[in-house]
């Protein structure tokens, strides 16, 4: 990795939700304290809630008293995975700090990409998006369906969206926190997955620049409702471009 501008490194954030995290916990967190450590700078914010059934949260807190670069929150009153990722960013947001990143946890999401973040970040842009889908960017190790619904999601968002974004669904992206303010101040109408889209879509007349990243590890089902809300929110941007004035953030 080369060397970031200490602009960059001053005061960045990593937002994590985290649900059922056991198997992988010390792997990921192991990639983490390697990027912080090399960047000697940088603090990730776990959310946690009620789905987690297993010993996430204990690992969590146990590394929060350990290393105080992690800090865990218990949010039991999150209603959805929007919730969480929401609560994130207002905490990392509420805390000062100037550039956050959001992405997954379980491997999925390669640490090692915060320095490219970063630097784009710098860079002066507004945003930074993960992209599985341009030159450089891959997605493995998951399930054909659910492969076909990254990319799906992704066509019919420029069919009835008119994006001009290469992914669409990625949940591996970083702001300035001006921008993270709007995010946390606006009513969006996603509950599940379709979160990242509905993002996407409202922070398309910002500086951006996509960035190629490698997905790995097996994804989770999507539901039935998850894909129902998703249409629902879909058309409903669709209905106010056709109609209306298009919003944005």
């Amino acid at each position: 990795m080369r060397k970031i501008m200490r602009t960059v490194e001053n005061n960045f954030a990593v937002v994590t939700p985290m649900a059922n995290e056991e198997e992988d916990f010390l792997p990921f967190i192991a990639r983490l304290k390697e990027v912080l450590d090399y960047l000697q700078s940088g603090t990730v914010y776990f959310i946690l809630d009620k789905v987690s059934k297993d010993g996430t949260l204990d690992l969590c807190y146990k590394l929060s008293a350990e290393d105080k670069r992690f800090i865990t929150v218990f949010a039991p009153e999150n209603r959805n995975v929007v919730d969480a990722y929401i609560r994130g960013l207002k905490e990392a947001y509420d805390h000062g700090h100037d550039l956050i990143i959001e992405m997954d946890a379980g491997l999925s999401h390669d640490p090692k990409a915060i320095t490219m973040f970063l630097r784009v970040l710098n860079e002066g842009n507004e945003c930074a998006f993960g992209s599985r889908f341009i030159n450089g960017g891959s997605m493995s190790d998951s399930p054909l369906k659910r492969r076909m619904l990254s990319r799906t999601g992704t066509l019919m968002a420029k069919l009835f969206l008119g994006s001009r974004m290469h992914d669409m669904t990625s949940g591996f992206q970083g702001f300035h926190a001006p921008i993270v303010e709007k995010i946390i101040n606006y009513p969006f109408r996603s509950k599940a997955h379709f979160y990242q889209t509905e993002l996407r879509y409202l922070l398309r007349k910002k500086r951006y620049l996509e960035i190629p990243i490698h997905y790995r590890a097996p994804s989770k089902r999507v539901s039935r409702k998850a894909i129902s809300n998703a249409l629902s929110v879909l058309f409903y941007y669709f209905f106010q471009r056709v109609c209306f004035k298009a919003k944005h953030l």
